[in-house]
């Protein structure tokens, strides 16, 4: 049986990780941005969207060169390839998936 005291703890952890999730979404909602900060902040979500695909497919250590991560780069060409003619996220990550999961599984 879980204590209250766990629960309490559960409930907290989820509210301290929401609120700066959801906070700003509500708080922008609100606001009327220039047109300037409009178009920086439209860059956004493909700036964040690149970085995280760099860190999968590159593996860095301190003090080298980041090396290639041979599996993922090749996962990677289906899931671009779909992403260009489709520009549907979902089919993208669907695509993604397998072929890693069939790279893996053969490798």
């Amino acid at each position: 049986m879980i204590s209250s005291n766990v629960l309490i703890l559960i409930l907290g952890c989820s509210i301290v990780t929401w609120v700066p999730r959801i906070l700003p979404f509500l708080l922008a909602k609100k606001l009327i941005f220039p047109p300037k900060a409009e178009i920086f902040l439209s860059y956004l979500p493909l700036c964040i969207l690149f970085a995280l695909l760099i860190q999968s497919l590159l593996h860095f250590r301190a003090g080298n060169w980041p090396t290639i991560k041979g599996a993922e780069v090749l996962a990677s060409i289906p899931a671009l390839m779909v992403g260009y003619y489709t520009k549907d996220l979902m089919k993208i990550v669907v695509v993604g998936i397998i072929a890693i999961a069939l790279i893996r599984l053969v490798i």
